[in-house]
């Protein structure tokens, strides 16, 4: 029974990860149907962000919370000025072009983002600091679940809760809604597309941010290629949820987590990527919409 809760918490903080991370894509996809392969890379450059704030502000007498909220603030700000300059600069000049031409600047924008951080940041692993949060563990039945942990589960499905209320139950919500169904027929009904998809931009690598940062608060150690190894997860997340289906993203996310922490607790860590995969095939096969299915307008 340890063990099992072990791994459930295990399973719920990398899925909760992976859950923000994969609202960004399934975000995009929604309102634009276009992968942003860019948006793995704009996650960590929020980590690197974040720990460059954390680093230079460490010695000014902060405590470690405080310290940290304004980490997350500025790595949230950066990277969602971030996505909307790559939809200005990337993605809105091809918007009426052929969809690979989006698909390659997509790839050449991740690219261009990861080099980036590899120039200023240096191709080393780079450290978090310790000490940022209490050293509080505890303990559930054999299981030892740490302050870290709780943290990011209940941020992540706070965050998740919020968006979720946010896209379904505000006039705004209903114009990004409205956008994804129809873009033309939004237009004529007044919504400014611009503006809703340069919130999607806004919102989904803000989120992602959160995402990345707290792989670096959870793992202490970050570099310049985990965008595409989280961004490719994530991007499974979706796919497995619903690709275009916010709560879709969210479980997909979550069940992903779940998976690769049983694999690795029962089975071997060694497997894990192996077997994760080969289940979410297997679900595929029988869903391949995922599981919540891609929200598709029913044309009349």
């Amino acid at each position: 029974m340890g063990t099992f809760i072990q791994q459930v918490f295990n399973g719920l903080t990398v899925g909760g990860i992976y859950a923000l991370i994969a609202l960004g894509y399934t975000m995009v996809y929604g309102v634009m149907r276009l992968i942003n392969f860019a948006h793995g890379d704009l996650c960590i450059l929020g980590a690197f962000i974040g720990l460059t704030f954390l680093t230079s502000l460490g010695g000014a007498g902060h405590p470690g919370a405080a310290l940290l909220i304004l980490a997350f603030v500025a790595a949230i700000v950066v990277v969602a000025v971030a996505g909307v300059v790559l939809e200005l600069a990337a993605y809105r000049p091809l918007r009426k072009a052929d969809r690979l031409a989006a698909v390659v600047s997509a790839l050449g924008a991740s690219l261009l983002i990861e080099n980036g951080i590899m120039l200023i940041w240096s191709p080393q692993v780079s450290v978090f600091p310790s000490g940022l949060l209490p050293a509080i563990t505890f303990h559930i039945a054999g299981a030892s679940i740490s302050f870290v942990q709780v943290m990011i589960i209940v941020v992540s499905f706070l965050l998740m809760a919020a968006l979720y209320l946010f896209v379904n139950h505000t006039r705004f919500g209903t114009a990004i809604r409205a956008a994804a169904i129809d873009q033309d027929a939004a237009r004529l009904m007044g919504i400014n597309v611009n503006r809703v998809i340069a919130s999607v931009f806004v919102i989904g690598p803000a989120l992602g941010a959160v995402g990345g940062l707290f792989v670096g608060v959870y793992y202490r150690e970050v570099y310049f290629t985990m965008g595409w190894t989280y961004g490719l997860y994530a991007f499974i997340a979706a796919i497995l949820g619903g690709i275009g289906n916010i709560p879709g993203a969210m479980l997909g996310g979550i069940l992903l987590g779940l998976f690769n922490a049983f694999a690795a607790g029962y089975i071997s860590s060694s497997w894990q990527d192996a077997i994760t995969f080969a289940l979410l095939i297997g679900i595929l096969l029988v869903r391949p919409s995922g599981l919540l299915g891609e929200r598709v307008a029913e044309k009349v």
